[in-house]
């Protein structure tokens, strides 16, 4: 099938867990943020109080993840480069896992940073080892549809980490809210153990081998040479601009989700366990909607990018993304209708990191693939933590004022539009060594 050998699946297949299990452990946080948050700082759960407490860390946790990330994401990426792509993904999943699962046993908000900034550490690095292994195995004409499958297992990650918040929060431990969020995090712990499979089975591409041979060893100065420059900041803009516009509407998914449910459930006279009911529904649905869209619009940049060429693509996608974001925040929909239009916001906003699986490696020769996929992947990241703050911060002030502010996040993506000169069309040529 599309002309893959079955080594050739195996090892899309090993990314593909890798970058899933990524975006499960790094957003695991948002899910339990309601009934950690208040639990850490003492707080009686559904108060005013924890109302406020939870949309301020939410905006803190996910601005720290964000830099821990960029971070891991520059660090490894260079590693990645001198020890091998197999070897970095196996390290970069069990630090994430290790980093999630130590989150359950917390005792204080201070212990939850940290913690998560070990596991932000290990998330940054998965993505850059993961993409240049798939790139630089599956052959030159499919590479498209590899980049594009590959990150399918982003919308993957992001249900898992809905599916099990639900299960364990809202089913199994629905009566103990104060405790439940602790054994949502120790599900994080899952991807260690795929790690050690994938070390099974997956070796070292033989692209990289060869140049690690000989070939020396990658700096990250190169990136900012007259010859890479343009190639860097090709890179570094499309992602800038994807990244400030992703996590500053995703991060609060859960957060919009659960105070229009509990909006809604008071104007029903609902209270206790029903309205704690709607919550967890309404944050399921909200997420579901934003993950078919987000799976529909990755595997759409495929013909977007091998028909059109990569400059059009992304400049259709900030377009589509600048109007979803109008139409979900921009117009006062009732509370379960604004939820739906999450589909648009995915399909748009979501799924235009699928071209990144494919459009930052091909920007790099095989010694700097790494190194430059993961700078300029992840390095954005810093600016992109400005987003998930501000939000957080502003909406303290209570959903509405979320929802407000999101609706001005939908300029960011036209900025991305001015940006297009500067975008480098990679459509048709071969990965370089």
């Amino acid at each position: 099938m599309l002309g893959f050998t079955r080594y050739q699946w195996t090892v899309l297949f090993a990314a593909w867990l890798g970058w899933g299990f990524d975006i499960f452990d790094g957003l695991l946080f948002n899910y339990v943020a309601p009934n950690c948050v208040p639990t850490l700082l003492n707080l009686p759960l559904g108060s005013p109080e924890a109302k406020q407490a939870t949309l301020y860390w939410t905006g803190v946790m996910s601005s720290v993840l964000l830099l821990g990330w960029a971070a891991g994401g520059v660090i490894f990426g260079w590693i990645c480069d001198r020890i091998g792509r197999t070897k970095t993904l196996l390290l970069t999943m069990l630090l994430y896992a290790l980093g999630t699962a130590a989150c359950a046993f917390v005792t204080d908000i201070w212990m939850l940073l940290a913690f998560r900034i070990v596991a932000a550490l290990g998330i940054g690095g998965e993505w850059a080892a993961g993409a240049a292994m798939v790139a630089e195995t599956v052959p030159e004409e499919k590479r498209v549809e590899a980049g594009a499958l590959l990150y399918t297992a982003a919308p993957f990650g992001l249900f898992l980490a809905t599916f099990v918040d639900h299960q364990v929060a809202g089913v199994w431990f629905k009566a103990q809210p104060e405790e439940s969020w602790r054994y949502v995090f120790l599900f994080g712990l899952v991807p260690a153990g795929v790690a050690f499979i994938v070390r099974l089975f997956v070796k070292e591409p033989e692209r990289w081998a060869k140049q690690a041979e000989t070939a020396a060893k990658p700096r990250l100065s190169e990136l900012f040479t007259p010859q890479m420059m343009a190639y860097t900041r090709s890179g570094f803009l499309m992602a800038l601009i994807a990244l400030i516009t992703w996590w500053s509407s995703n991060a609060f998914i859960p957060v919009v989700a659960s105070g229009l449910a509990r909006a809604n459930a008071e104007a029903l006279g609902l209270a206790g366990p029903a309205t704690l009911a709607m919550v967890q529904d309404w944050k399921m649905l909200a997420t579901l909607c934003f993950n078919f869209g987000g799976l529909i619009g990755t595997l759409l940049t495929i013909p977007a990018s091998k028909y059109l060429g990569r400059r059009k693509m992304f400049a259709i996608y900030w377009i589509a993304s600048a109007v979803s974001m109008f139409l979900t925040f921009g117009i006062d929909w009732p509370g379960q209708i604004r939820l739906y239009f999450y589909f648009l916001v995915g399909l748009s906003v979501f799924g235009v990191f699928g071209s990144f699986t494919y459009y930052l490696p091909e920007l790099f020769p095989t010694r700097l693939r790494g190194t430059g996929a993961g700078f300029c992947y992840n390095v954005g990241r810093v600016f992109a933590a400005i987003g998930p703050f501000m939000v957080g911060y502003v909406a303290t002030q209570g959903t509405n004022s979320a929802v407000s502010v999101l609706f001005y996040v939908g300029f960011v993506p036209i900025i991305g539009l001015l940006m297009m000169p500067w975008v480098i069309e990679t459509r048709g040529r071969a990965l370089q060594d």
